[in-house]
């Protein structure tokens, strides 16, 4: 039995089998490239599905981490603390708001936006009690809390997890009509990724986003944009929104937020939504603690450079170009992406994604697959133009098998 195998089984014996990763084990990991127990390299094109958007182990927020630990990393929200104000402040000021609620992972600030826009619509609005609608998309995904589940049209994720939370009508995305039909008089808000990750980096028809921002402004409703995966530099824009010029009323943020090193997460929006909660109406021990505070700060320095931005929109065209080489082969059925971010539909005569990813690992690139037969690739904005161009020689060779 290899290392990596121990490593699996002892994990297998012990872990609930709640994902299914590859079978690679990493030991350590540097900007794009991660090396498993063995000592063998990997270029990483997943980014912790954009948490690593800074890559393993950015040297300026590991410097901030590391001088963090040495201070204080916990208070809880019952005491203030000195890196909270800041936090707070650059991160209100880079979404263009003015007031944050702070926790800590994805699902966590999802939940976070679901009960602001029914407070908002029942303190706000005037929408009568227990009446409150959320429209979301289909095939989307904002985490897997019971509520979240809820409203999923994935079933492997929502399967025997009821009774569900009511409140949500759920629409195809990118259908203006189809949404116009759902806000009705009792909505609150709707809810979307920009860009859709999970369902395969599927991208909205141009449009589609203004003509939201529209409808939303014209019946009172709030817009939240879950940027969780397309916000802070990943398509080439601060926020995925901002390719449409669209400003939604809610901004929902995690992943890179954490810079990979913590889970930091956060709902960020105007005085006149978020004023709505009171002390003790919500809260989370670790949202807002001071290593994430001081990691999430070295973050939005890092952002308002605009040097990641602009490093994904370059190498975005890089790869989508290379992606679209092998579209015209016949071996990829369709790519999907903005920036530094695709989703590819591999054809079926040359595997399943999980297979195609399998072959890739071999050759050292890491990728994974959603929903059968596609990939998806987000390396880190770091990744060098020859890493890029390498890693899709690996893709090119492993179709043509």
């Amino acid at each position: 039995m290899t290392a990596a195998e121990e490593f699996i089984a002892r994990a297998d014996a012990h872990c609930a089998h709640t994902y299914d990763p590859l079978p690679v084990v990493i030991a350590t990991a540097d900007g794009a490239w991660m090396t498993d127990v063995a000592g063998r390299r990997y270029l990483d094109l997943l980014a912790g599905y954009s948490a690593l958007n800074f890559g393993h182990g950015n040297r300026r927020l590991v410097a901030a981490a590391r001088a963090q630990l040495e201070r204080v990393t916990l208070t809880s929200r019952a005491f203030h603390h000195d890196r909270f104000a800041a936090f707070c402040a650059e991160l209100a000021a880079l979404c263009g708001m003015e007031a944050v609620v702070p926790m800590n992972t994805g699902a966590e600030a999802v939940e976070t936006a679901v009960k602001t826009a029914r407070k908002w619509g029942y303190r706000v609005k005037g929408v009568p009690a227990e009446t409150a609608k959320i429209v979301v998309a289909g095939h989307n995904f904002h985490g897997r809390t019971t509520t979240l589940v809820s409203f999923s049209t994935d079933l492997a994720a929502r399967a025997d997890y009821g009774p569900y939370t009511p409140g949500f009508a759920i629409v195809p995305f990118g259908d203006l009509t189809a949404m116009r039909s759902a806000v009705t008089d009792n909505a609150v808000a709707v809810l979307l990724e920009p860009i859709q990750g999970e369902a395969g980096v599927r991208v909205p028809p141009a449009g589609y986003l203004a003509g939201v921002r529209e409808l939303t402004r014209e019946r009172n409703v709030l817009f939240v944009a879950d940027e969780i995966q397309s916000g802070l530099g990943r398509t080439g824009r601060t926020f995925a929104c901002e390719h449409e010029g669209v400003v939604p009323d809610v901004y929902v943020l995690g992943k890179a937020l954490g810079g990979g090193i913590v889970p930091v997460s956060a709902v960020v929006s105007s005085w006149d939504v978020l004023g709505v909660f009171r002390p003790g109406e919500h809260g989370s021990t670790f949202g807002g603690n001071p290593l994430a505070c001081a990691v999430a700060l070295e973050v939005i320095a890092m952002l308002r450079s605009g040097e990641y931005q602009a490093r994904a929109a370059r190498l975005g065209a890089r790869l989508h170009r290379g992606l679209e080489g092998l579209a015209r082969t016949g071996r990829v059925r369709a790519v999907r992406g903005r920036g530094l971010w695709a989703g590819i539909d591999v054809d079926p005569a040359c595997g399943t994604g999980r297979e195609v990813s399998e072959r890739l690992m071999d050759r050292g690139v890491l990728v994974k697959d959603t929903h059968g037969p596609t990939l998806r690739i987000a390396p880190p904005l770091v990744i060098s133009e020859e890493d890029l161009d390498w890693g899709l020689e690996q893709l090119r060779a492993v179709l043509d098998a």
